[in-house]
């Protein structure tokens, strides 16, 4: 059976599904996103994507195109219409459509929404069991990374660089300082077992999954320090990790080719890649 997405107000097949040529994120990559996990057929961290999503929109002085409660409604239907038990809905806002030109279109621009499922596999996963290579490139992003936009063709260039290294993905480098991966935060736990992420700042994406991550790690008494850090840094650790809503956690067990500790997924990584797990399948909802 086709999938059923989310388009301006209508459930549609995917192959039915249309938007405008004329819609600025095709046009101007004029859009915001967010991505929510799903297990046993329930929202992970709903509430958290939406005020990602709000503070995105506010940052663009881009419109809703409805309300929080109308965005869950759609989350949840489209589950059902899906038999989504286990993966990811994507959802994506843009300006609208409107002639092409750079100044914005006028206000009351019905901004577009788009949503669809991906049913894949989050919890049994190769990547969590044996762990990912990472490739250092350098950032070539724009300087708002903190906004959730669609403007993803440098973090996908950056990845398809680290992959012709051989690697999973690419951690990318800034000012001699590791950001973050393609499309999750970065992580690295020293030798005295001190958890090392980036700082917020408009460098880096405010992730979800970095914040529960963070919580879980200080509550069960992991020293954390939010700073940037090298590669050099970085492939010295003792371990190192990734995290993202649609990944969890994911162990990385090799930095520009060097290996870290025995090259197998570190202990803290797979430690709190089950606290998260366990604490997301019993607060889903």
């Amino acid at each position: 059976m086709s999938r059923i997405v989310y388009v301006n107000g209508e459930y549609v097949p995917e192959e039915e599904a249309k938007i405008s040529v004329f819609d600025r994120g095709f046009l101007f990559a004029d859009g915001v996103y967010e991505v929510t996990s799903v297990l046993e057929g329930r929202l992970v961290d709903f509430a958290g994507h939406i005020t990602r999503l709000r503070r995105s929109l506010s940052e663009l002085e881009m419109a809703s195109p409805c309300t929080d409660e109308a965005l869950e409604a759609i989350h949840r239907e489209l589950i059902a219409r899906n038999n989504l038990t286990e993966g990811v809905i994507y959802l994506q806002v843009t300006r609208g459509a409107a002639d092409r030109d750079f100044a914005y279109p006028a206000e009351g621009t019905q901004p577009s929404l788009v949503l669809f499922t991906q049913d894949k596999t989050l919890i049994d996963t190769k990547a969590a069991r044996d762990g990912i290579k990472v490739a250092s490139v350098p950032d070539i992003r724009w300087g708002r990374r903190d906004i959730k936009t669609v403007q993803l063709l440098a973090p996908s260039m950056c990845k398809m660089a680290a992959k012709a290294q051989g690697a999973d993905d690419a951690w990318m480098v800034e000012d001699g300082f590791v950001t973050e991966g393609t499309s999750n935060n970065a992580y690295i736990v020293t030798g005295d077992g001190t958890l090392v992420t980036r700082n917020l700042s408009n460098a880096i994406l405010h992730g979800i999954t970095r914040a529960a991550v963070l919580r879980m790690a200080r509550e069960a008494q992991i020293k954390v320090e939010e700073r940037p850090f090298t590669i050099d840094e970085a492939k010295a650790a003792r371990e190192a990790f990734v995290t993202a809503a649609s990944s969890f956690v994911n162990p990385v067990v090799e930095i520009d080719g060097v290996s870290l500790g025995d090259g197998t997924p570190g202990p803290i990584a797979r430690r709190l890649r089950e606290i998260y797990i366990e604490e997301s399948l019993k607060t889903a909802t």
